[in-house]
């Protein structure tokens, strides 16, 4: 397939705007889902939602389109519609080439960036015709765990393959290897009393968190492997009370499923040794779970093969990088669906310099371009 042309790059950028405009924070994703619905009606593209926004809480549900009808090969192509929560309006300006929040919020280009993409691809298909069909996907609440992919049904599928662009990173990566991820809590019950008088008749909460957490490794623990402790609460306002409770919220990764799995074991241990000690025992609740199965590409499937290959077309050199997050291509790899997740030239997500080139996200659409014409090659 050709190109974009001038007025396809234009109207990608419009429509990239209009979507950064609207909010989406994870589970209220309703306002855009109803335009990305608007927008594909419009082209005459039949939108099927599924029952996620049920199973999880939140305004919509997944979205799934579909283009050509030719009962032959199909390829997906997804998107999440969410983003990480911010405050205030965003308001996406260019500045030097790039699309950047005019104040103190995210842009929204994880994912919006590739939402756009995935709109444009459909109007020209929609035109044009595409060498095979299209399935295209957009999915819910991504940011706080792949809870709308892991809602979603793949056996509704036609497609063999899929992608997802879902890495900040240049446009030519390919993301071999994503962790298995598991997060954890631990809720810490002490008991209080007077920390002047009687302090022996207390039982620090706060103590035997801040036990546990020092037992803990953190950061970078190997080349494969990271672990985080994110957030502890608990405490009273006073300053001479024993605490009685304390929370504490944490995560470990690597892309060795198996040295995850002995971290979090690592990390019960830790919480249970110090909850146990003399003069400071407490109760302790202590939920743990996985969030994501990680996975690693072989070099000679399907989707790999045409991503280098539309990479190549497209003047990149096709890279294959492992990575430390995950992305809804985790939860379709987990459930069987063969899913890659391409790099989107984005940077710095979640953040307020959070930034797209507009030479990146025009690009981004050529590949999908390059991508058709890959499996139409086949």
């Amino acid at each position: 397939m050709r190109a974009a042309s001038e007025l396809e790059t234009r109207r990608l950028n419009e429509t990239f705007a209009t979507l950064c405009a609207v909010p989406s924070p994870s589970r209220s994703e309703g306002a855009v889902a109803a335009y990305v619905r608007g927008e594909l009606e419009q082209i005459g593209v039949e939108v099927v939602e599924d029952d996620a926004a049920v199973l999880i809480g939140g305004q919509s549900g997944n979205l799934l389109a579909r283009i050509g009808d030719r009962g032959g090969q199909s390829v997906l192509f997804c998107a999440h519609l969410d983003t990480v929560p911010h405050d205030g309006a965003v308001v996406p300006v260019i500045v030097d080439g790039g699309w950047e929040s005019q104040g103190e919020t995210i842009l929204g280009a994880d994912n919006k960036a590739a939402v756009a993409v995935l709109l444009e691809l459909a109007r020209r298909a929609t035109i044009e015709g595409t060498p095979v069909d299209l399935e295209l996907c957009f999915t819910v609440a991504e940011e706080p765990g792949l809870l709308g992919a892991d809602a979603f049904d793949v056996s509704v599928l036609r497609s063999d393959v899929g992608y997802v662009y879902d890495h900040a990173t240049p446009i030519g990566e390919i993301i071999a290897a994503s962790p298995t991820h598991i997060r954890w809590r631990a809720d810490i019950r002490g008991r209080a009393a007077h920390a002047g008088v009687s302090p022996e008749d207390g039982r620090s909460a706060i103590t035997a968190a801040a036990r546990a957490i020092a037992a803990l490794p953190d950061g970078r623990i190997d080349e494969t492997s990271t672990s985080n402790v994110a957030r502890i609460r608990g405490g009273v306002a006073g300053t001479n009370v024993v605490p009685e409770h304390a929370q504490v919220d944490g995560e470990v990764r690597s892309l060795e499923e198996g040295r995850a799995e002995l971290m979090a074991e690592a990390v019960a241990e830790a919480f249970q040794d110090a909850t146990n000690e003399p003069g400071c025992q407490c109760d302790l609740d202590l939920t743990i779970e996985r969030s994501f199965v990680g996975y690693k590409l072989a070099d000679d499937e399907p989707g790999v093969i045409a991503a280098k290959a539309a990479l190549e077309a497209c003047g990149y050199e096709p890279t294959m990088v492992a990575s430390g997050g995950g992305s809804d291509a985790n939860a379709f790899r987990a459930k069987g669906f063969r899913c890659v997740n391409l790099a989107n030239g984005t940077q710095s997500p979640h953040q307020p310099s959070e930034r797209v080139a507009v030479a990146e996200l025009e690009a981004m659409l050529n590949v999908t371009f390059a991508l058709l014409d890959a499996f139409g090659q086949d």
